[in-house]
Parts: structure tokens; C-alpha cells; sequence
């Protein structure tokens, strides 16, 4: 509570020292900057809206009809669940496949269980952990391995994918895609089955809880990223088109996930690029398989009331590398992806849908342009306009924080608002490097990198003429925010 006063009252303080010094030219330019503020503020309190609507009328209504339609039906889902483990501690994968096996033998309809790993000790623990459990005992749950050589996650999927199709998995049925690093609720099936009566649901992605190890900053953007998850998810959840299938836990209808044109665009995915010719993606399976249903009209749901808890390591010693490394992965699967999801008619994906997907394209320079032209009126007119204008990036961030974190039960850290800044600045800063060199690739976990050498890359491929198209499009954007506050006839 102390530092939120404190923080309180230096945006107060600020605000007052500026205030008298803002006026004439400087002021009309900072209000004109703000100008451009107004189309976020307004998109972010439309999916507050939204999103709030969905959580409190339209998705209990639909959860509602969903069970009373399922309960009528003569028949229980199976539950096939696919669980990829790959260099994660034991101290991780054992919770992890506990909750699985859980959620498993409360499966009305039966499980089985397909574990994708590549070491032999993985097995031994799996093994050790089913044989503890009541899965085991059962009689409705079975555990299958499959040995992969440490290709990629995308082989992983695509060859225990296989052999689930091998067990004839029907249109009544579930696939659940699971990372070897996150807990699943018992109730998973259970929530997750009605949803399926809709015939045009083609999947469901659920709420996600951070449990992040690492420093303090890394915990608490963790945290905020998840609540803003949760608040952006909810809202694309009323068009029934969110913008990803979140690779930690997500689930499929049986004979969707079992299609071998779905089964080949995870793990053969590709764009051809007029720069770097085929990208063959590494990364990005999540946005692969959101595609492939997408594009055939499938819907996508959101389950607020089921939560799986992701284990989340720092994979760099500082915050700072680490967010970065993270965002330029997250970042690069979303940009690759989006371009081919806005040829798509917005009539068959939805307009709102296809408008948010247009906005992600656009908010990395809408955000970076207020900044940009705050900068540039503080060093041709007043240096207190610069001043005016952190105090009220501190005050609306602050409001920000303050709405998304109700989507978390209330109250936040003081760290929310500078991190919530960083996220949005730091975050467009990497999408426009991203956006420039989209062949680019690399796990976090593993060692497996993309991108051709310089040789193969030719003279539009290169890393010169990336930084040369990255350099002119922040020129340009310099040159617009110029214009637009009219700094030349100053």
C-alpha cells in the first residue's frame, strides 16, 4: 500500500510541476499526441467490455446450454491426451502427469494417454508416477509412450498424432494437447466435453495460472501477461474466435485433431515470403493448428473456468533478456501467421475477429507513435511537455492495471504499471525487429535455430537489407509523427 501511494503522489507532483509550463504551442502538441491515444484506450476498454460480458452473462448461459445438451446424449467423450516432454526437471514432470492422470480417471468416457519423450528417464518416471496413481487402477486409463529423436516439438506432435489416429478417435471424442510443464484441473474433461455439441466448435483453449520461477520481475510480468490473457481471451471468447490455441493446454474434437491435412500443417507448416522465399516454422505449432481451423470455419472457444497452471522458468539470468528472448519467440509465431489470416474473408472468420487480428499488425506502430511524437515536441518546444507526459503514462497505466486486474480477483504490485509500459513499448520495439526478419526462429528450451546463412539469403534476404526496410520504416514513422503534430511549421 505505501508504494501505491507513493506512486500516487508523484504522478500528482509531476502532474502540478507541468501543468503551468504546458500551455500555448507545447500544450495544443501534447494534446494532439494524446489524440492518438484515443483509438488504444478506446479498442482496450471495448475488449474490457466485452470480456466482462462474456465472463458474467454470455459465457455461463452457454456453458449452461452446452451441459444440458450433453446430458442428453447417449454417449461419454474419450479422452485422448497427448503430453509432450522434452529437458524438463522431474520435480516438474511429476505434478504435471499427476494431474493429468487425474483428470484422466475422471474421464466418464475413458483415456488414454500418449506420451511423447525422448529420454529413457522420462519413461522410468512416467511409468513410476501412473503406477502410483489410481489411474492405473482404474481399468478406463491406458499409457502409451512414443520415442522421438529430439527433432522439434512439431515432429513430436505430428508422430503422437499418428498414433492416436490409429486408435480411431471419432467426432465424439477429445484430443488434448498438453506441454510436459503444466498442471490440468480434474474436471478438465469433464468442462471441456460439452462444448463439443456445438457441431462447428472445432476447439477450446482454457485460463492459464502463472507459477514462475526466477526473479521478482519476472513473476509479477508473468502474472500480468496472464491476466491480460485472461481479459483478451474472454473477449475474443464472444465471437468464439480467440487469436490462439495456446500450446501449454488446449483441446481438439477427435476427428479434427486426427485429420491428416491438420496433423501436416503442424508439423510441416510454412509461409512463402517475398523476401526470404519458404520459412519453414520452427516455432509456432499453437498458431499452426489455430490456422488450420480457422481457414476451414471452425470455431475456437475460451474456458474461463478451467485453469491450468504453467510452470514458468527464466531462461535468461536477467529480466530484461529473458522478456526479450520470450517476446521475440511469442512475437514471431503471430506475425508469421497473421498475414495469411487476414486474406481469409472476415464474412467466414468474423469481422471482429478479423479486425483484431488486423489491429495486432497495426498496435506495434500506433504504440511506439505517441512516445515518438511526445520525444520530438519535448526537444523542439518545452521539456516540460515530456514531464506532463509520464505523469500521465504513470496515471493511465495505473488505471489500467487497476481493470485487468479484477480479472484476477483484485489488487496488484506496484511493479504492474512499469511493467505494463514495457510490455507495450518494449513489446513494439520487438515486433517491428520481429516483422523485418520473420526467418528468424529459435526454442527457448532447445538449441534448434532457423534462418539460412548469408549466402543462401541473397541481397533481399539479408540481414543489411533488413536493418535498411527496419530503419526506413521507423524513419517514416518519425516523418508521420512530424507531420502529424505539425513540428515543422512551429
Amino acid at each position: 500500500m505505501l508504494f501505491h501511494i507513493l506512486y500516487i503522489l508523484t504522478v500528482i507532483n509531476l502532474a502540478l510541476f507541468a501543468a503551468p509550463n504546458v500551455v500555448g504551442k507545447s500544450g495544443e502538441l501534447a494534446l494532439t499526441i494524446g489524440a492518438l491515444g484515443i483509438w488504444r484506450y478506446s479498442w482496450g476498454i471495448l475488449n474490457f467490455i466485452r470480456a466482462k460480458y462474456y465472463l458474467m452473462v454470455a459465457f455461463p448461459r452457454r456453458r449452461r446450454k452446452a451441459e444440458a445438451l450433453y446430458e442428453k446424449l447417449p454417449y461419454r467423450a474419450h479422452a485422448f491426451f497427448l503430453v509432450t516432454t522434452y529437458k524438463i526437471e522431474p520435480a516438474i514432470t511429476a505434478p504435471v502427469y499427476r494431474s493429468i492422470f487425474e483428470a484422466a480417471r475422471l474421464s466418464e468416457g475413458g483415456a488414454t494417454i500418449v506420451s511423447s519423450v525422448v529420454d529413457a528417464s522420462d519413461v522410468r518416471l512416467i511409468k513410476s508416477v501412473f503406477a502410483s496413481s489410481e489411474a492405473s487402477r482404474s481399468g478406463t486409463v491406458s499409457l502409451m509412450f512414443d520415442r522421438i529423436a529430439g527433432t522439434g516439438k512439431r515432429d513430436a506432435l505430428a508422430t503422437s498424432l499418428r498414433t492416436i489416429t490409429r486408435l480411431n478417435p471419432t467426432r465424439r471424442d477429445m484430443i488434448f494437447l498438453v506441454d510436459g510443464d503444466t498442471r490440468v484441473p480434474p474436471t478438465l474433461v469433464a468442462k471441456s466435453a460439452p462444448f463439443f455439441t456445438d457441431d462447428n466448435m472445432g476447439a477450446l483453449t482454457s485460463d492459464e495460472i502463472s507459477e514462475a520461477s526466477g526473479g521478482r520481475l519476472f513473476r509479477d510480468w508473468f502474472n500480468l501477461r496472464f491476466a491480460q490473457r485472461q481479459l483478451m481471451m474472454s473477449s475474443m471468447g464472444l465471437s468464439e474466435r480467440v487469436l490462439t490455441l495456446t500450446g501449454r493446454m488446449s483441446v481438439f474434437r477427435g476427428d479434427l485433431a486426427s485429420h491428416p491435412g491438420f496433423i501436416s500443417g503442424v508439423q510441416h507448416d510454412f509461409i512463402d515470403h517475398w523476401r526470404f522465399g519458404r520459412v519453414n516454422f520452427l516455432t509456432g505449432d499453437d498458431k499452426s493448428s489455430w490456422f488450420w481451423l480457422l481457414k476451414h470455419g471452425y470455431k475456437m472457444g475460451y474456458l474461463p473456468d478451467v485453469k491450468t497452471v504453467s510452470v514458468e522458468t527464466q531462461p535468461r539470468d536477467s529480466f530484461y533478456d529473458s522478456a526479450i528472448v520470450l517476446m521475440r519467440r511469442w512475437f514471431g509465431n503471430t506475425l508469421r501467421t497473421s498475414n495469411r489470416a487476414l486474406a481469409l474473408p472476415a464474412s467466414r472468420i468474423g469481422y471482429f475477429t478479423w479486425w483484431s487480428i488486423l489491429d495486432q499488425r497495426m498496435s506495434m506502430w500506433t504504440t511506439l507513435a505517441g512516445p515518438c511524437g511526445m520525444l520530438l515536441a519535448t526537444y523542439i518546444f518545452n521539456p516540460y511537455v515530456f514531464l506532463a507526459y509520464i505523469a500521465w503514462v504513470m496515471a493511465s497505466r495505473y488505471v489500467m492495471c487497476t481493470m485487468i486486474s479484477t480479472f484476477r480477483g483484485g489488487g496488484f504490485p506496484a511493479t504492474y504499471p512499469f511493467l505494463l509500459y514495457f510490455g507495450q513499448i518494449g513489446g513494439s520495439l520487438v515486433k517491428t525487429y520481429v516483422l523485418f526478419r520473420l526467418d528468424r526462429q529459435k526454442w527457448t528450451r532447445q538449441s534448434t535455430a532457423t534462418g539460412k546463412a548469408p549466402e543462401q539469403k541473397g541481397f533481399f534476404g539479408s540481414d543489411g537489407f533488413s536493418l535498411y526496410l527496419h530503419a526506413l520504416a521507423i524513419a517514416w514513422l518519425i516523418l508521420g509523427m512530424i507531420w502529424f503534430v505539425d513540428i515543422s511549421g512551429a
